[in-house]
C-alpha cells in the first residue's frame, strides 16, 4: 500500500509522521494543539498531513486521539480533554480537507498496535498495553488483531474501579485505577510528600524550592537520582499497576504486557515493583505460564506508527 501518514493528537502537540510498511518513520511534522479544539483542531490535523504530503507520496491518513471513537472509526463520540469535539464526524471532515482516505482510532489503541506490530510486542499474538501518563489508557491485541469491543471503546483500563468509593475521577466515577497509578497520581503523591515534614521528602522540597512548584520533570529527576522518597512513590505506583495486571491477566491471558506513556521512561525502576506485585498477586501462581512485562520501544512515536499502520489494516479488510 506504500507510505501512509500517522497523526497523534495530544494535549499540547499534534505530531504527524510519514511511515513506511516496516514501521519506519521517514519524516515528521509537529504543530501546537489549539486550545479551542473543535474545527480549529481539525484544520490543524489537516495542515499537518498536507505538510507531510508535500514531501512524500502517501495513500491514506490515520489519526489517533484521546477519547471514545465509534466502532466504524469515523466519529469522535466523546473527548473529555478536547473541547468541542464530541460527536464530530472527523472522518468526513478530514477526508474533505485532505483528499485522502482517513481512519480514526483511540490514541492508546493506536499505540498498542504500533508496539504489537513493530515494537515491544512484535511476534506475539496476544498482547496487552498500558499507557501510563496523565491518565491510564490501554490496548488489547488478540490473535494478532486489535480488539476494540462492540462499540469501539474497549480497553479503558484507567477506569477500572479498584477502590470502592475512592477518589473522584474525571469520568464521574469513584476509585478508578488511574487515580492511583497514573503520572498525575505520582505527581500528587510527590507533592504531598514534599509538603510534609518527613525526611523522605527532603530532595523533593529542594527541587520545589528551586522552581517554585514541584513538576513532573523534577519528580523524574529525583527518581533518576535514586532519591529514596521519590523511589518509594514510584514503587507504590508500580504496585498498583502490577496488582491490576494480575487481575487483567486472569481475564485476557496475554503473552506480554507492554508499559508505555511518559512514566515508562523510569524503565527498570518502574518495572521491578510492577513485576514483583504481579507475581505476588498472579492467580494460580505456579500453575500457569508467566507473561512478560516490558517497556514500550516507541515511547512517544507509538501512536504515529500505530495509526499509520491501522490505515493499511482497514484498507486490507475492505
Amino acid at each position: 500500500m506504500g507510505n501512509t501518514i500517522g497523526i497523534d493528537v495530544g494535549g499540547t502537540k499534534v505530531l504527524g509522521g510519514v511511515v513506511d510498511e516496516n514501521g519506519k518513520i521517514l519524516a515528521t511534522a509537529r504543530k501546537e494543539t489549539p486550545r479551542q479544539g473543535g474545527a480549529e483542531l481539525t484544520r490543524t490535523i489537516a495542515e499537518t498531513a498536507k505538510e507531510l504530503m508535500e514531501k512524500f507520496d502517501v495513500t491514506s491518513v490515520g489519526v489517533s486521539a484521546a477519547g471514545f471513537v465509534s466502532s466504524d472509526r469515523k466519529t469522535m463520540l466523546a473527548t473529555p480533554n478536547i473541547a468541542d469535539w464530541n460527536g464530530v464526524d472527523l472522518d468526513s471532515e478530514l477526508t474533505a480537507l485532505i483528499g485522502l482516505p482517513v481512519v480514526i482510532e483511540n490514541d492508546a489503541n493506536a499505540a498498542a498496535w504500533g508496539e504489537a506490530k513493530f515494537g515491544a510486542g512484535r511476534n506475539q499474538n496476544h498482547m496487552m498495553m498500558l499507557t501510563v501518563g496523565t491518565g491510564i489508557g490501554g490496548g488489547i491485541v488478540v490473535n494478532g488483531s486489535l480488539y476494540r469491543g462492540a462499540y469501539g471503546i474497549a480497553a479503558e483500563f484507567g477506569h477500572l474501579r479498584v477502590v470502592p468509593e475512592g477518589h473522584l475521577c474525571g469520568c464521574g466515577a469513584r476509585g478508578c485505577f488511574e487515580q492511583y497509578a497514573s503520572g498525575t497520581a505520582l505527581l500528587k503523591a510527590a507533592r504531598e510528600l514534599a509538603d510534609s515534614d518527613a525526611p523522605a521528602g527532603q530532595r523533593l522540597r529542594e527541587l520545589r524550592e528551586a522552581a517554585g512548584e514541584l513538576t513532573g520533570a523534577q519528580v523524574y529527576q529525583a527518581i533518576t537520582e535514586h532519591d529514596p522518597g521519590a523511589l518509594a512513590i514510584l514503587s507504590d505506583l508500580g504496585r498498583w499497576i502490577g496488582e491490576t495486571i494480575a487481575s487483567l491477566s486472569a481475564i485476557l491471558d496475554p503473552e506480554v504486557v507492554v508499559i508505555g506513556g511518559g512514566v515508562s521512561a523510569a524503565g527498570d525502576l518502574l518495572l521491578e515493583p510492577i513485576r514483583a506485585a504481579f507475581l505476588e498477586n498472579m492467580p494460580a501462581q505456579g500453575f500457569r505460564p508467566e507473561l512478560e512485562i516490558k517497556v514500550a520501544e516507541f515511547v512517544n512515536d507509538a501512536g504515529v506508527v500505530g495509526a499509520a499502520d491501522l490505515v493499511r489494516v482497514a484498507w486490507e479488510q475492505r
